[in-house]
């Protein structure tokens, strides 16, 4: 998997490409962990590039809104089917955003 996390005045936005799972869903939890004493008012997922999400990615993206964005708006943005399919099944999306 392949991240990169980008933080300007209240909006993260986190890129993804490949597949986030337990393999390397703590790698970018380590890094999203120091956002935690931000004021982040909106967390944008990019994953037009992200081909599998498992359980394990899908508790990074409860983390964020946890502990990071609690009062944040939270959007993924051109999700592949598969991945939307997870975020839909799991509940996710009901305070994720999807945007085609």
């Amino acid at each position: 998997m392949e991240y990169n996390i980008k933080e300007n005045q209240g909006e993260v936005e986190i890129e993804l490409a490949g597949s986030l799972d337990a393999t390397n869903a703590s790698k970018l939890l380590e890094e999203l962990k120091k956002l935690q004493d931000k004021d982040i008012k909106s967390i944008i997922f990019s994953v037009a590039d992200l081909e599998y999400i498992a359980s394990a990615g899908l508790r990074v993206i409860i983390f964020t809104k946890q502990k990071i964005g609690r009062d944040a708006s939270m959007k993924l943005i051109s999700p592949q089917d598969e991945v939307k399919d997870v975020i839909r099944m799991s509940g996710l999306d009901n305070f994720l955003e999807i945007e085609e």
